[in-house]
């Protein structure tokens, strides 16, 4: 039976980690992200949408989208994040749709999908499981000021424009702890695989 685990988290809860171990285990991870790189690339239909709502303005010297640019209008900004993501998400989801089909065609049983969003944007749809990477929110706010160099104040509104990582806590289907050490963190994804099914024995011992 083919099944798509979601696999989300708050910012710098390090849901990148479990998602680049789990490719190292071989399974394809389908990454929100990447597709919403994607569909904003130049000659897109959600970059043209996007130029229409924002002006040109928001490019760089080469077409580009200025990403930094557009995060800081968005983050401070409920209406303006509300327009971005009418347009970006139908075509993330259409991309990570085609990707998946693409897994479980050439005979994959599990895909994963890694999206931060998962509970905002109402996308457990698309997953028939959720896993949530959690750290407590003292040290979410301790991890996103080191890791980007923000101050106190511009890493609180990255953190509250998500959903409070503690009600992500209460709808999720399982939960790795991350704020430990990666191996241990590791330890707990290879477990869960194992209870589930997915894995067999031998990978415990990796």
């Amino acid at each position: 039976m083919n099944r798509v685990i979601g696999i989300t988290g708050g910012i710098a809860s390090g849901k990148s980690m479990v998602s680049s171990y789990l490719k190292e285990l071989g399974f394809t991870v389908i990454d929100a992200d990447a597709a919403a790189r994607k569909v904003v690339e130049p000659g897109q239909n959600a970059y043209k949408q996007i130029i229409s709502a924002f002006g040109s303005s928001i490019l760089l010297s080469d077409g580009t989208i200025d990403r930094p640019l557009m995060g800081s209008i968005i983050f401070n900004d409920q209406e303006k994040r509300k327009t971005l993501n009418s347009i970006v998400h139908p075509a993330v989801r259409a991309w990570m749709i085609e990707r998946k089909e693409e897994a479980f065609a050439a005979g994959e049983q599990t895909v994963f999908m890694d999206i931060p969003l998962l509970y905002e944007s109402n996308l457990t749809h698309m997953v028939d499981a959720a896993v949530l990477v959690y750290v407590p929110y003292d040290i979410q706010l301790e991890r996103l000021i080191k890791r980007n160099n923000f101050t106190k104040e511009e890493a609180l509104s990255r953190i509250n424009a998500q959903l409070p990582i503690e009600e992500k806590l209460a709808l999720s289907d399982a939960v790795i702890h991350n704020e430990g050490t990666r191996e241990q963190s590791k330890k707990q994804v290879r477990e869960l695989l194992k209870k589930w099914g997915i894995i067999g024995e031998e990978k415990l011992q990796d």
